[in-house]
């Protein structure tokens, strides 16, 4: 039983129907599983308060890795202590590993038949229009202020055109909101007195320090069983297996990339299908819609990239089998630091709620995380639009140019009309990415232009 247990009334059971709730129906990318949390936990049974939640949304989305599934962890955690926080974790994780898996094997086997292909087509497409809603939607949360609007925007322009690492961005956008908040500007204003007092988890109620201390333990085991088995991995098997690189490079994924699934697929598509050649753009773009029709993290897009890179480089395995130990190496390497970041960070976190200074430093960098996003867009939209593009640079200035000859029409179509639906008519992701995968079959038999 959680220390706080006593003082908030719900019991572990009553968590754990809810968290099993939340994970079956979180779809839609970070932004839509944060409104599920937000409807189930705040609006429907006032479980937190909006102060409470806010801070915790903006320490996980400092942290490197998937922000939904972190916040789920934290909040577990804060009601119900080290096994509340494995429980919300892991049920935000299940249901979205069990699909994705078999969806990996259906792309695997049947991707290149031609109804398959274009149902894909039309998914890659409507997955561009879902980027930019997720953007709009974290930009009306956060952008609330025009120097978080411009530190967004300075972050899009410092990694879309002049290529600065995001780690360098995330920490000049919190220096940036640290020397704000000593300057005494306030940027942010959440719920009201009358809110606050209606939630079980109020702001000033205190998390006892047997609770830290058994976050603090956890956050140790995480490690261990986190590092034990990559390390085998190199030992058993050498640092030239397909299995041995994946741990490896989803492990420095898990401590690199800021910002939460919208901000990791960026590195994580760079190196996979530049660096080492896994997969190819349209496999990325496919499993970003694939992992949007599941639920749970964004981030399960790994999965998909860690099964086909080990499924398309078995070794003697045959390659069904190898992928799926490919993605379950990936997965365990990209969520268990998960657990340990939160572990290990919440205790402090929550001893530091009433510093201004951090607050305003993690609200800066979810602005940055905006302008990040917005980046990913733009990417996708490129590479989706045009089949082709060549890399151009100029003095500090990188980017890649589009070939207009290559433009897709069936993809701007598709697009068009996926915007349409998300803006005019608010239809739910999943809806939105059916219509699409249909238009993109139809066009698949009556290709455009033949």
């Amino acid at each position: 039983m959680s220390p706080t247990h006593a003082e908030h009334g719900v019991t572990y059971r009553q968590a754990l129907r809810v968290w099993a709730y939340i994970g079956l129906n979180s779809f839609g990318g970070p932004s839509g599983q944060i409104a599920v949390m937000h409807r189930e936990l705040i609006d429907q049974r006032k479980w937190v308060s909006e102060r409470r939640f806010m801070h915790a949304l903006n320490y996980c989305m400092v942290l490197p890795g998937p922000e939904a599934q972190q916040l789920a962890t934290y909040i577990g955690w804060l009601m119900h202590g080290v096994r509340g926080g494995i429980t919300a974790g892991l049920l935000f994780i299940l249901p979205g590993f069990v699909a994705m898996m078999a969806l990996s094997i259906v792309y695997a086997l049947w991707g290149s038949v031609t109804a398959v292909s274009g149902l894909l087509s039309g998914l890659q497409a409507a997955v561009i229009v879902i980027v930019v809603q997720a953007f709009v939607r974290i930009s009306r949360r956060i952008l609330v202020s025009t120097s978080l609007r411009f530190a967004a925007g300075l972050s899009f322009v410092a990694i879309f055109v002049f290529g600065v690492p995001f780690p360098i961005i995330i920490v000049a956008a919190g220096l940036f909101g640290f020397l704000f908040a000593r300057a005494g500007r306030a940027v942010q204003h959440l719920a009201g007195a009358d809110e606050e007092a209606q939630a079980l988890l109020r702001d000033d109620l205190k998390v006892e320090r047997a609770h830290h201390r058994s976050a603090l333990k956890a956050a140790i085991w995480f490690g261990v069983i986190w590092v034990a088995p990559v390390v085998a991995l190199v030992i058993v098997l050498g640092q030239d297996s397909i299995f041995t690189q994946e741990a490896l490079f989803f492990s420095k994924a898990a401590l690199v990339t800021f910002g939460g699934a919208y901000a990791v697929l960026g590195y994580v598509a760079q190196q996979a299908v530049e660096h080492y050649g896994w997969i190819t753009t349209s496999d990325m773009t496919t499993g970003l819609g694939l992992a949007e029709t599941t639920p749970g993290p964004l981030i399960m897009v790994v999965q998909f990239v860690g099964f086909l890179g080990a499924y398309n480089n078995p070794g003697d395995l045959p390659p069904l089998v190898a992928g799926v130990l490919g993605a379950i190496v990936t997965v365990w390497v990209t969520f268990v630091p998960c657990f340990l970041f939160i572990f290990l960070g919440a205790p402090y976190a929550e001893r530091l709620r009433e510093n201004s200074g951090l607050s305003h430093a993690l609200t800066y960098i979810s602005a940055a995380v905006a302008g990040v996003i917005l980046n990913l867009a733009v990417w996708f939209a490129l590479n989706t639009i045009f089949t082709e593009s060549t890399p151009s640079a100029l003095g500090p200035i990188h980017v890649s140019v589009p070939v207009v000859s290559s433009v897709n029409e069936v993809a701007i179509a598709i697009g068009l009309v996926a915007a349409v639906l998300v803006f005019r008519f608010k239809m739910p992701t999943l809806k939105v990415l059916a219509i699409c995968s249909a238009l993109g079959l139809a066009a698949a038999f009556l290709p455009v232009g033949s």
